[in-house]
């Protein structure tokens, strides 16, 4: 097992990523913290995920020895896919008027959603996977994928009119894009939060399932979508050509995001803070799930001693059964 390989599935604070071999998809998990918004530590570690997938690409010139075709985004959170934007460190930044640092943040944001729009530049199909809440930039986090699954209890939406804002990293673009500016709109300017089944209506859910069967429907559509795996990355390829999101285009509205922002005034942050304090009042780790797939990786014949991901030497088999655990 090459480093670079191993790399991808390294201890994070705040994402929890592991290898599913029959479907050659990598599962990463939002594992926040305290409160499940996209948090500058998250943010980070989402870049360098993506980044650490290319390298594994590159070195192996793009053959690489454990395949990956799809990326499966999801969370640990129990009933919260993700909150989006960070509201207490923007209230922050905007009382110190702090431009630069709410810049700093969005653009952090900016590259997470193109790189996904973008699959990575690589043969990759990315799936969402809303089992619960994704609002504001956690909306914006699902919009910027291929393939949106979502349970029937999920809800999605864009709050931050209520608070004299709007969604500024990807919202306007992706929706108009690929359904219409007015519906862009509708949404963005409605500040309501919808149900999966009224946004499975819109088409931006393209697979709806029953509570607790989301994981099984992303398997099912994997398997299924694996079977023309070539013609339908030639599609997405088709998509990206036919409606190109720009890195230039997502930057240019997240600055008027910026400069929105820092014309808040005391009773629209007041507004905000609502929201801080209601997201407050979850303990999180009461909440977490655990992954779907522990990290136990099939290798097929395997000889001792070996390195571990964590670079320690294991020197015999230590396991009870060789089946995954449960």
């Amino acid at each position: 097992m090459s480093q670079a390989f191993r790399n991808i599935f390294k201890e994070r604070a705040e994402l929890s990523v592991r290898y599913d071999a029959e479907h050659a998809a990598v599962w990463c998990y939002f594992n926040p913290k305290d409160r499940p918004r996209l948090s500058l530590t998250m943010l980070h570690e989402t870049l360098e995920l993506q980044q650490t997938i290319i390298d594994y690409f590159k070195k192996s010139n793009m053959e690489p020895e454990f395949p990956i075709r799809y990326i499966v985004v999801a969370s640990q959170s129990k009933d919260i896919f993700n909150y989006g934007g960070d509201l207490d460190h923007f209230s922050k930044l905007i009382n110190n008027k702090d431009k630069e640092g709410l810049l700093q943040y969005a653009q952090l944001c900016i590259e997470n959603v193109y790189l996904t729009a973008l699959n990575l530049n690589l043969p990759i199909t990315i799936i969402a996977l809303v089992q619960g809440a994704a609002l504001g930039g956690g909306f914006e986090q699902v919009l910027s994928t291929d393939v949106v699954i979502a349970e029937e209890k999920a809800t999605m939406g864009f709050p931050e009119i209520r608070f004299n804002l709007f969604p500024g990293m990807g919202a306007y673009s992706f929706l108009a894009r690929m359904h219409g500016i007015q519906t862009a709109e509708e949404l963005i300017t409605s500040g309501k939060v919808y149900s999966a089944t009224e946004l499975h209506e819109l088409g931006i859910v393209h697979h709806l399932v029953k509570d607790g069967s989301g994981v099984e429907k992303a398997k099912q559509f994997m398997k299924k979508h694996s079977r023309h795996f070539n013609g339908m990355q030639a599609i997405q390829k088709v998509q990206q050509r036919y409606k190109p999101v720009s890195y230039d285009e997502l930057m240019d509205i997240t600055k008027i995001w910026v400069d929105t922002a820092l014309q808040l005034t005391e009773i629209d942050l007041k507004i905000m803070q609502r929201l801080v304090t209601a997201q407050n009042s979850k303990n999180i780790n009461d909440y977490k799930l655990r992954t779907h797939y522990d990290r136990r990786i099939d290798l097929g014949e395997t000889s001792f001693p070996l390195v571990d991901t964590h670079n320690q030497i294991i020197k015999k088999d230590r396991r009870k059964s060789d089946k995954r655990r449960t």
